[in-house]
């Protein structure tokens, strides 16, 4: 009698309930798809208008600067000096010789954050600079 029990101890233990699992995997998915085109775009900038629609990039490749009004800098999403940039930029090109710098500038700033940027790019030999815009309203 006490052989029969403790197998049915066993047949229960190995039946796993995956549905919360399904849940929890669904949730987090629809949770990544929201947040990631907030991610891309850390501040809120408005772009000068005009350009062509930007050309598809290999992400490992990018990487994004971004320029408010008021000059600060993000890298990748973190608030960032202008040194500490261009060494995260030398560090980068040298690992990774396709390396795209892409800038998203406000309008409405000084251009001479701008310069910076770009000058410490030409300086260290990274020539792949890409800039973004916001579409034409015609």
């Amino acid at each position: 009698m006490r052989r029969f029990s403790q197998r049915n101890s066993l047949v229960t233990l190995s039946e796993i309930n995956i549905t919360p699992l399904l849940d929890l995997a669904f949730v987090l998915l629809i949770i990544f798809i929201i947040t990631r085109p907030l991610l891309e775009q850390s501040m809120d900038l408005k772009l000068p208008q005009g350009g062509k629609p930007q050309s598809k990039l290999n992400s490992r490749d990018v990487r994004r600067v971004e320029i408010s009004p008021q000059g600060m800098y993000r890298l990748d999403g973190r608030l960032r000096t202008l040194n500490e940039i261009e060494a995260d930029l030398v560090r980068s090109a040298r690992a990774n010789p396709n390396t795209v710098v892409y800038i998203r500038a406000d309008e409405n700033g000084r251009n001479k954050h701008l310069y910076a940027i770009i000058d410490r790019c030409q300086r260290n030999g990274i020539y792949r600079v890409s800039f973004a815009t916001a579409p034409d309203q015609h």
